[in-house]
């Protein structure tokens, strides 16, 4: 006896960047019963095999179909993520390939292991502290699913509050996803999670994960029927939670939130519609949140919930900081880089048993190597920016493509055997605290540190008292609580501040008050010493102060005046080519296109971009602006097929 299978069709998104479209492709099935919208399947696409996800059931298309090659017997992802993947595509101006890939990993498994709902815990449960009357106060006021902005001073707790609200949201039966920008502050997050809700119900995802960690991870999220709460970075967004009631951004005002290749998504954005999917909370998290995200929340009359007090109030001051003037050499006597306050502040911190963190945004030992006789400087071949001497390899890097030579015993151009080592980074900062204080343990963290280095592997022995004196990077200056850690010092607070671009007076703003952030939070009397060639600066001078309202005021009316964000959207379009003038003539040709057929968008350029060459090619830019974003979405639409690019809403223009 015959049994007649009903051949059938559907529209599926397919995870392969080989599809460029924007259409969903349509392949047939006779499998036998109705395939469900969310299904993983495989699907022929040129010549290979790629993941895929069934969107929807279609009738008989005109033309021949492919058949789908395998369905997994994974649980369907949910009906959001469906929603989500549609939006993604409009909203970025992304393709289908692209888009899926946000959410599919490149790779499943053919048999799915049983999720067991028995892990052993291997971290002690410890009830959080109770709620301050503070956090008492900011619970109750989230209510109701949408977007609450948590203004939280540094060392105010606002961990707590997410503890709570995930708690809540797990004897409700649903699930919590909380952001970090970091690496290094997920250690901090899920010992804090896990602490106060098991092994069993933290899932934490980040990129030094291997594969296997990742697949299995992420299996455990989309086949679990248990509440989970999941830490992880901006892709985390993409998870398949089946049941999610609340979101976390925690530092919301980190750049690392916005993803910088297709589709150049901004994490708040997507949160936002995926907490409108699911009809749960969306939590904004910073003690300087963005001037974008602060504005949109007063705009739209979302609630900003400010919190003020220490949550660990011990009744000391809390910090106390000063300005050291970089100008002033007298103050340079034993140190070309650490003033004698320093210096003083670092020893007697020491001689308490306490911790010294040194903060520096500039990797490597010497960022500008140069010929004082004949001017040559050592420049990286392919991109045209000065390479950077790494002394503890005795390499030149060039931090923009990779390329690294041997350094050089004399100059190449005059033979001078007296090469100039000038300005420096965090390789020589550790070097000279080495020399300083031979007796301490010293230890650097910055994205030059091999894999076993990382700050995530060394946390439990820093948080212990274990490292005497750290020194590192921005990312040291992101949310960390060590409860031994009480002198601060911001070797060069100017770093970011003069950077020729709109977000450069926000950016250092936010990153010399979040540095401070990490000392005087009620453990320890904290105290910070900035130097500074600047000691005048409004911008320095608000963030000692630690006055944010003041700041924003300021810059809010700076935006308004000169036409950015958030007062106008911005679209930046690249275009790369053998030459600049090649890059040009196409960026001009392109200017015309777009001022004849959309003449309401304002176009800068073009002009060479920040890095003018790199890997070999010369890129030019255009900057549009609009106060209609579809403006913007429709301009992308006028891109040649090949040899552009393009970023909507950049987070800057560099």
């Amino acid at each position: 006896m015959y049994y007649y299978r009903r051949m059938r069709f559907y529209t599926v998104w397919v995870r392969s960047q080989a599809y460029r479209g924007k259409a969903l492709l349509t392949y047939s099935h006779d499998g036998g019963g109705v395939l469900a919208p969310g299904t993983i399947v495989q699907v022929p696409l040129q010549r290979e095999l790629v993941p895929g996800i069934i969107d929807a059931a279609v009738t008989k298309p005109a033309f021949a179909t492919r058949a789908i090659a395998y369905v997994s017997p994974i649980k369907s992802l949910p009906d959001a993520t469906l929603h989500l993947l549609r939006w993604l595509r409009e909203y970025y101006a992304t393709t289908v390939g692209v888009a899926t890939q946000q959410v599919l990993p490149a790779a499943l498994p053919k048999t799915i292991p049983a999720v067991s709902d028995s892990v052993v815990n291997t971290t002690e449960q410890v009830p959080p502290p109770p709620l301050t009357a503070e956090q008492s106060a900011v619970v109750k006021h989230i209510t109701k699913p949408d977007t609450y902005v948590l203004h939280g001073r540094t060392g105010s707790g606002k961990t707590r509050v997410y503890l709570e609200l995930a708690s809540q949201q797990r004897q409700a039966g649903r699930s919590s996803l909380i952001l970090t920008p970091e690496i290094s502050l997920t250690s901090q997050l899920a010992r804090a999670f896990r602490s106060a809700f098991g092994d069993e119900t933290v899932v934490v995802l980040h990129s030094q994960l291997t594969p296997k960690q990742r697949q299995t991870a992420w299996l455990q999220i989309a086949q679990t029927s248990q509440p989970l709460i999941v830490i992880g970075p901006r892709s985390a967004l993409f998870s398949p939670v089946h049941e999610l009631g609340l979101i976390v951004i925690d530092e919301a005002h980190e750049p690392a939130y916005k993803q910088e290749q297709a589709p150049y998504y901004q994490a708040r954005t997507v949160a936002s519609r995926l907490a409108e999917l699911h009809h749960a909370l969306l939590i904004i998290g910073s003690a300087t949140p963005s001037i974008n995200d602060y504005f949109l929340a007063e705009h739209r009359q979302k609630p900003i919930l400010p919190m003020t007090a220490l949550a660990a109030d011990t009744g000391q001051p809390a910090l106390t900081t000063e300005l050291v003037d970089l100008k002033d050499r007298a103050q340079f006597s034993r140190s070309h880089y650490l003033s004698q306050p320093l210096i003083a502040a670092i020893r007697s911190a020491l001689s308490r048993g306490e911790q010294a963190l040194l903060y520096l945004n500039r990797r490597g030992t010497a960022r500008v190597v140069l010929c004082e006789r004949c001017g040559w400087q050592a420049l990286c071949p392919h991109c045209d920016l000065p390479l950077v001497y790494h002394a503890d390899s005795g390499r030149f890097r060039c931090h923009t493509c990779g390329f690294s030579q041997p350094m050089l015993a004399s100059c190449p151009t005059c033979g001078n055997p007296a090469i100039s080592f000038k300005s420096f980074g965090t390789k020589a900062v550790t070097t000279e605290v080495q020399r300083l204080f031979p007796e301490a343990r010293v230890q650097r963290f910055d994205t030059d540190n091999k894999a076993s280095e990382r700050f995530e592997h060394h946390y439990e022995a820093i948080r212990n008292g274990n490292v005497n004196i750290l020194v590192g990077t921005q990312l040291l200056a992101k949310g960390l609580d060590l409860p031994k850690l009480s002198t601060l010092g911001i070797v060069l607070a100017d770093s970011s501040l003069y950077m020729p671009d709109f977000s450069a007076q926000e950016r250092t703003f936010q990153l010399i008050s979040q540095a401070l952030g990490r000392v005087g939070r009620g453990h320890l009397a904290g105290h910070a010493v900035i130097q500074t060639y600047h000691p005048d600066s409004p911008v320095l001078q608000a963030a000692q102060a630690g006055d944010w309202d003041a700041f924003y005021a300021n810059e809010l009316a700076e935006r308004q005046k000169f036409h950015f964000p958030p007062f106008y959207f911005l679209l930046k379009l690249s275009c790369r080519r053998a030459s600049y003038q090649s890059a040009e003539t196409a960026a001009n040709k392109l200017k015309q296109a777009i001022a004849s057929q959309l003449p309401e968008i304002s176009i800068d350029g073009p002009a060479p971009a920040f890095h003018e060459k790199s890997a070999g090619k010369f890129e030019c830019q255009l900057v549009l602006r609009s106060r209609q974003r579809q403006q913007l979405i429709a301009a992308i639409g006028l891109l040649p097929a090949s040899g552009w690019s393009y970023d909507i809403d950049p987070i800057n223009l560099l």
